[in-house]
């Protein structure tokens, strides 16, 4: 039995929907914060519980009987997410669950300026001291962020940003079928496991793809970090919001994001998406 949490949301949807091409549904249940979200795999045969790492009483019920439990990572800033996930491990070895299977990300760092990446690194820490055997799905940084980390360059003819270095953007679709194929590995990968892209652009380098995606001079333009701060509060962007962002740009400066491995592409048996995939869409 695969038990996967966060499965309304669109990366581990998708997973499910992967693992629903590779095994049948009565080995697959999902738990979920609102049950109704979840009809369509309830429709699929797929066995749906409530599990709310909020909420730590329900889920030592909603993980039993998992042979695999694929965490999701909580995605809300404003949140502790390391009592979150702290909170789904406890529940794990509640219910006896044999192998935890988590999203993280490549830049998993205690000193990683882009917060989240201090939470993965947390996580992972407790994965290693609960005793359970886990994977550590470290995801390049997904490309459709891209649609808001590039700025509005379509308009502007500018990508503008605080901070540059390279990224190895990650198709959140690539990545979802590669949890799928793991998970169907039955263990077949243990610990830290790099999922990204094999090439990792700069922003520089971003500009001349989309110079020639739209074919017209799209230019790459470095801004002082208060400038770039000034303009984000002028375009009403809220102050944590801005400095969450921040952090991203400087992790980028500082090579967080920057490892390849070609990992991904031996899962998907095929090339994986590129950042120029993800620019001819924005």
């Amino acid at each position: 039995m695969i038990i996967v949490t966060g499965a309304t949301g669109a990366l581990n949807g998708a997973t499910v929907d992967h693992l629903l091409e590779r095994l049948p549904a009565s080995q697959v249940a999902v738990a979920v914060r609102d049950t109704a979200k979840a009809e369509r795999f309830a429709q699929r045969g797929v066995e749906v519980r409530r599990g709310d790492y909020a909420d730590p009483g329900s889920l030592p019920a909603a993980f039993t009987g998992a042979d695999q439990l694929l965490l999701v990572s909580s995605n809300d800033p404003a949140a502790d997410a390391t009592s979150l996930h702290r909170a789904a491990v406890d529940a794990a070895l509640t219910a006896g669950v044999r192998r935890i299977l988590y999203t993280s990300h490549q830049a998993a760092a205690p000193d990683n300026p882009f917060f989240p990446g201090q939470d993965h690194f947390a996580t992972e820490q407790l994965l290693a001291a609960s005793g359970i055997p886990w994977t550590s799905l470290r995801n390049g940084f997904y490309a459709h962020s891209l649609q808001w980390l590039a700025g509005p360059w379509r308009e502007t003819g500018v990508i503008a940003v605080p901070g540059d270095g390279p990224v190895s953007w990650t198709a959140r679709e690539d990545a979802a079928e590669a949890a799928a194929v793991i998970l169907a590995s039955d263990g077949g990968y243990d610990g830290p496991t790099t999922i990204t892209a094999p090439a990792a652009p700069t922003f520089a380098e971003l500009a001349a793809i989309a110079s020639e995606l739209s074919g017209r001079t799209v230019r790459y333009q470095q801004m002082d970090e208060q400038d770039w701060i000034a303009a984000q509060f002028a375009a009403g962007q809220p102050e944590h919001m801005t400095r969450f962002l921040l952090g991203f740009y400087q992790a980028a400066q500082g090579g967080f994001f920057a490892g390849v491995d070609p990992l991904l592409g031996e899962l998907l048996g095929r090339q994986p998406r590129s950042a120029r995939d993800a620019l001819r869409w924005l």
